[in-house]
C-alpha cells in the first residue's frame, strides 16, 4: 500500500506535516518504537509511529530523521497525546532527508493503524492468503468469545498446515493448534528450549525468524516484541511465535503473512497487558497497606475486593501467598521494578497450566527495583499426606507455590535472557489464611529473595521452607571467615588426597551423610569396617577433631557446605 492511502483513511487520523511529493513511497510494514536508535529493528518500508519519548533536546530530532532515512523508512507518524504538537525542529529534520511525517490525533492508537497496515500489506503482498489473516483479525477483535491467539493459530493450521503455538519466555504454551486438539501436545523440554534460543537470538540482536532444530525437528522462531523500548525492559516477558517448518524455505509473500500474523498476536497481548490494570492496582493497594502497618481489618477488606477479580466464582475466602521479585541489570539504567512485575505475571502460573487465562489470576505491583505478587491459593481439602486435623493454612501450602518447582521451571530459558548483563532473584513465602499474616509473608519472602541473591547464578530462588535452616546462614558468612574456616579443616585432607589418592574428602562426605554409623557408610562406599575406620582415623589424626564429638562434625559438615 501507499502512504497517500493511509492518509486518505479518515479513521486513521493522520494529518500530512510534510513530504507531499513522497506520498507514492510504498509501505511494506509497520513499527512502534520511542528508541533513540531502533536501525537494528528497520528492514525498510516500515511506517514508523512514535510517541517523541526519545526527544529530549532538539537535536534529537535530526538524529532520529537522520537514523530512518538511511533505513529506507517509507514514513514517519508522531503522537500527539504527549505533545500539543508536532516540535518544529522535528518537521524541519524531516523536509531536510525528505522524510514525510504526519501527526497522530491523540484519540487514535498506534495499534488501530497497526492493524490497518498490516492487514491492508498482507491484502496486497499475499493475495488469497490474506482472507486467512482478515478472518484471524476479526475472530481476535471480537474480544474472548473470538477465541484470541488460540484460534489464530488454530486457522493457520487448518488453512495453510502449519503447526504453531504461542510461547511464554520460560517456555509454557499459550496458544496453539495443538492445544485445541488438532494435534500432539509440544514436549514441555522442547518448550523450553525453543524459548532459551529464542531469548538468545534476541540478546545478540538478531532478527527473527530464528532456526532452531530441537528433538529432531526444525522450528522457526518469530519474535512478539513490544516495540518501542529497549530490548531490556521487555525480554523477559515478550511472548513468541514458534512455527514448526524451516522458514529459510519460504517465499517472501509467507514471510510477510507470518510477520503480520506477530503483529496481530502483538495488538492481543498488548490488551491483555492493559486489562492487568485493575489487578496491580489491587495488588499496589494492599502493598502499601501492609508496609505502612494498616489495620488487619481494613487489609481484610481490600482482599475480600480482590478475591472474586481474582478467583471469580470463589465461594470462600482464598488463602494467600507472596513472591517478591529482583531484575537487576549491570549499570543499572534500566529500573528493575517494572521488568520483574511483567515478568511475574507472565511465570507465576504452574508449569502444566495451558492458555493465558491462568495468569490473570496474578496480582503484581512493583516499588522501586522490587515487584511483589499476590497470589490467590483456593482452599481445598486436605490431602493424603495432611494429618486431619491440619489447620488450613498447612493444607493451603501443599498446593501453592514452591521455590524450587519455579526455578526448574525458568531457570534456563530465562538465563539466556539475562545473558551475561542480567539476574533475577526470587522469594517465596509460605502460604497465609488471613490478612494479619500478609506483613510476615512480605518479610518472608523479601528474605528468602536476599537469601537467593547470596547465591551464585544468573536466576536464584529461595522458599521460606529454608529460613529455618543453616542454609539461611551460609551465604551472609564473609568471603574471607568463609575461606579460612574451611582451609583449616579440609586443606589438610586435600593435600593427603593429592599425595596419596586416599580420598578422605569423599569419605568424610560419605561418612556425615550416613549419621556417622560405620555400617551403612561402608556398605556405601563398598568398603570393609575396618577400611572406613582406618580411613576416619588418618582424618582425625590430620585434622586434629574427633569424628565422634557432635560439635566437629558439625564443624566439618559446614566446611564442606561451604567449600
Amino acid at each position: 500500500m501507499r502512504l497517500r492511502a493511509l492518509l486518505e483513511t479518515d479513521a486513521l487520523g493522520l494529518r500530512l506535516l510534510g513530504g507531499e511529493d513522497e506520498l507514492d513511497r510504498t509501505v511494506r510494514g509497520v513499527m512502534t518504537t520511542d528508541l533513540r536508535d531502533p536501525s537494528r529493528y528497520l528492514s525498510g518500508g516500515e511506517l514508523v509511529l512514535t510517541g517523541l519519548a526519545w526527544r529530549r533536546d532538539p537535536e534529537d530530532s535530526e538524529r532520529f530523521v537522520r537514523i530512518l532515512a538511511a533505513a529506507g523508512v517509507a514514513g514517519l507518524a508522531a503522537g500527539e497525546a504527549e505533545m500539543a504538537s508536532t516540535p518544529d525542529d522535528l518537521v524541519l529534520a524531516c523536509a531536510r532527508h525528505r522524510m514525510p511525517l504526519f501527526s497522530v490525533d491523540e484519540d487514535v492508537s498506534f495499534a488501530s493503524i497497526t492493524e490497518h497496515v498490516v492487514r491492508q500489506v498482507s491484502g496486497e503482498r499475499a493475495g488469497d492468503l490474506a482472507a486467512v489473516v482478515d478472518r484471524h483479525r476479526r475472530l481476535m477483535t471480537a474480544g474472548p468469545a473470538g477465541g484470541g491467539p488460540e484460534v489464530v493459530l488454530d486457522l493457520l493450521g487448518s488453512d495453510l498446515d502449519l503447526r504453531a503455538w504461542v510461547l511464554s519466555p520460560s517456555g509454557r504454551p499459550i496458544a496453539g493448534s495443538s492445544l485445541a486438539g488438532a494435534g500432539p501436545a509440544l514436549p514441555a523440554a522442547v518448550s523450553a528450549t525453543l524459548a532459551g534460543e529464542h531469548l538468545a537470538a534476541s540478546r545478540t540482536g538478531r532478527r527473527g525468524p530464528h532456526r532452531v532444530t530441537a528433538a529432531g525437528a526444525t522450528y522457526s522462531l518469530f519474535p512478539i516484541r513490544s516495540s518501542g523500548r529497549d530490548l531490556r525492559e521487555t525480554v523477559l516477558s515478550d511472548w513468541l511465535l514458534a512455527v514448526e517448518a524451516d522458514a529459510g524455505d519460504w517465499p517472501e509473500e509467507r514471510l510477510d503473512l507470518l510477520h503480520g500474523v506477530t503483529q496481530l498476536i502483538a495488538v492481543e497481548r498488548d490488551r491483555r497487558e492493559a486489562a492487568r490494570t485493575v489487578r496491580r492496582r489491587l495488588a499496589q493497594e494492599v502493598l502499601e497497606l501492609v508496609q505502612t502497618g494498616a489495620a488487619p481489618a481494613e487489609i481484610a477488606a481490600r482482599l475480600r475486593v480482590a478475591a472474586p477479580v481474582l478467583l471469580p466464582g470463589l465461594g470462600t475466602a482464598p488463602h494467600w501467598q507472596i513472591v517478591v521479585a529482583r531484575v537487576e541489570w549491570e549499570g543499572g539504567d534500566i529500573p528493575g521494578g517494572p521488568v520483574a512485575q511483567a515478568l511475574l505475571e507472565e511465570v507465576l502460573v504452574d508449569p502444566d497450566a495451558i492458555g493465558p487465562d491462568p495468569s490473570d489470576r496474578i496480582a503484581v505491583a512493583h516499588t522501586g527495583d522490587e515487584a511483589v505478587a499476590l497470589v490467590p491459593l483456593p482452599s481445598v481439602p486436605p490431602v493424603p499426606s495432611v494429618p486431619s486435623d491440619a489447620d488450613a493454612e498447612d493444607t493451603a501450602a501443599v498446593t501453592g507455590l514452591h521455590a524450587d518447582a519455579l526455578l526448574a521451571a525458568i531457570r534456563e530459558p530465562l538465563s539466556r535472557g539475562l545473558a551475561d548483563d542480567g539476574r533475577l532473584t526470587l522469594g517465596v513465602s509460605a502460604a497465609v489464611h488471613s490478612a494479619e499474616g500478609l506483613r510476615g509473608a512480605l518479610e518472608e519472602a523479601r528474605h528468602a529473595r536476599r537469601v537467593a541473591a547470596a547465591r551464585p547464578g544468573r536466576v536464584c530462588a529461595a522458599g521460606h521452607q529454608e529460613l529455618a535452616s543453616h542454609v539461611l546462614l551460609l551465604p551472609f558468612v564473609p568471603d574471607d571467615v568463609r575461606r579460612a574456616f574451611t582451609a583449616r579443616l579440609l586443606d589438610p585432607l586435600r593435600d593427603y588426597d593429592r599425595r596419596h589418592r586416599a580420598e578422605l574428602i569423599p569419605t568424610l562426605e560419605a561418612f556425615l551423610d550416613c549419621d556417622g554409623s560405620w555400617t551403612r557408610c561402608a556398605t556405601r562406599l563398598h568398603l570393609h569396617v575396618n577400611t572406613l575406620r582406618y580411613r576416619v582415623g588418618r582424618i582425625e589424626q590430620l585434622t586434629g577433631r574427633d569424628l565422634s564429638r557432635l560439635e566437629d562434625k558439625l564443624d566439618f559438615f559446614l566446611a564442606l557446605r561451604m567449600s
